[in-house]
């Protein structure tokens, strides 16, 4: 298979790459700790606007590949302080959310960073083969995929435990699925060309349940130390799970870094919220390094952030990438507990009630602004649904039906 792309970089370029990649990690963590906002609306919000950027189209896409890396660590901050988690997010936020309410917070931002970090290390020496293996793979998974997602979804149900949590467990996914397959592909007019349904609906189940929970309450509780209690081995078991995920996602044509976050919970069922924070984590990040080797041996971006590569007319100048991917990884890395132990600390200072109401009329804000009034009627209808999952004391993970069910059918 011959691949379409450039494999050297040109002397005296290094300087500007590294100044496109800095950059890049700069919007990625502005982007990151935006409550609600999806990597892929960022990322195609970046490619209508990488036209109008002066510069080489080179750095232009390694500014994009580095702030699409940058969200996939950083967007865990606002995931585990207000409750509102980017989608590929959404099912080891939950978990840690009860690692914020016992104080461990601070711990739940490192097994986030090294969830993402161990995933980025094992993904990259992993992407050719698995590339081959998945070109092998596909036709078999393409055929058996209805039967894939009726498991994950059987998992996450079974998964419970509880005769009355299984029950609330499938309404959940019943009713989410149902949410999905009704709006999912609608196109709704919108003053965001980049908007789409993904942000309304992923706000509704999983961010304003969590916020109108929280009005009244006490809020963010002061948090300990930073000690991971996870033991190293298991860490890198968890996260070598995500990468396999993060593997599913980058080859597989509709199956997004969320349906494999639920397939990773699905799998950890019952190994407690500090291991599916790491997974989740890795399977957000590994996402971008093996979507990164299917667009260059395939052709065919399989994430929004690719997507907007693509339509950027940027190189596919391998070394650049991968360096961009790297780098803006290992920056990252460094973020997420600096900037994450500063965002508890300062959401504790900040009265519960109002904080969640202001950032619920932000919710609606961003269903209008991405997906119009349909938006914000579909925000208002993941919010019923959303609610459903603690009536049964059921996990908010069984929302994910949303993705899992319109893509078994």
């Amino acid at each position: 298979m011959e691949v379409p792309v450039r494999l050297a970089l040109a002397p005296g370029s290094t300087a500007a790459t590294l100044a496109a990649i800095l950059a890049g990690v700069a919007l990625g963590t502005a982007s990151g700790l935006t409550p609600g906002l999806h990597a892929n609306t960022f990322a195609l919000g970046l490619a209508s606007l990488a036209a109008a950027v002066p510069g080489p189209p080179r750095l232009i896409g390694a500014a994009m590949l580095a702030a699409g890396t940058t969200h996939t660590f950083l967007d865990v901050v606002p995931a585990l302080a207000l409750g509102v988690p980017d989608p590929s997010m959404a099912a080891g936020a939950l978990p840690g959310h009860r690692l914020v309410i016992a104080g461990r917070g601070r711990e739940a931002l490192r097994l986030s960073a090294l969830g993402s970090g161990l995933a980025v290390a094992a993904a990259v020496p992993l992407a050719i083969p698995v590339t081959l293996a998945m070109g092998r793979a596909w036709p078999v998974l393409r055929a058996h995929l209805t039967l894939v997602m009726a498991a994950v979804a059987a998992l996450l149900v079974l998964g419970e435990r509880s005769p009355r949590a299984m029950v609330g467990a499938a309404l959940s996914l019943g009713a989410s699925g149902a949410l999905g397959l009704a709006t999912l592909d609608l196109s709704p007019a919108a003053p965001l060309s980049v908007g789409g349904m993904l942000a309304p609906l992923f706000a509704g189940l999983f961010g304003a349940p969590v916020l109108i929970e929280s009005i009244g309450g006490a809020g963010v509780p002061p948090q300990d130390d930073a000690t991971v209690a996870l033991p190293k081995r298991r860490v890198a078991v968890v996260a070598l799970v995500g990468t396999a995920c993060g593997a599913v996602v980058g080859y597989v044509p509709g199956v997004s870094a969320a349906v494999a976050a639920a397939g990773a919970l699905a799998v950890l069922s019952g190994s407690g919220p500090r291991a599916y924070v790491v997974a989740t984590s890795g399977v957000n990040t590994a996402t971008a390094v093996f979507a990164l080797f299917a667009l260059v041996s395939l052709g065919t971006p399989r994430t929004g952030v690719l997507v907007a590569l693509e339509s950027s007319k940027a190189p596919l100048n391998l070394p650049v990438l991968l360096a961009s991917v790297s780098l803006a990884a290992a920056a990252s890395f460094a973020l997420v507990p600096v900037v994450g132990d500063r965002y508890l600390e300062r959401i504790r200072r900040f009265d519960p009630t109002r904080l969640a109401v202001a950032v619920l009329c932000l919710l609606v804000v961003l269903s209008g602004l991405f997906a119009g009034g349909i938006g914000v009627g579909t925000f208002a209808a993941a919010t019923a649904v959303g609610l459903v999952p603690a009536r049964f004391g059921a996990k908010r993970a069984n929302l994910m039906g949303v993705l899992v069910v319109p893509l078994a059918l």
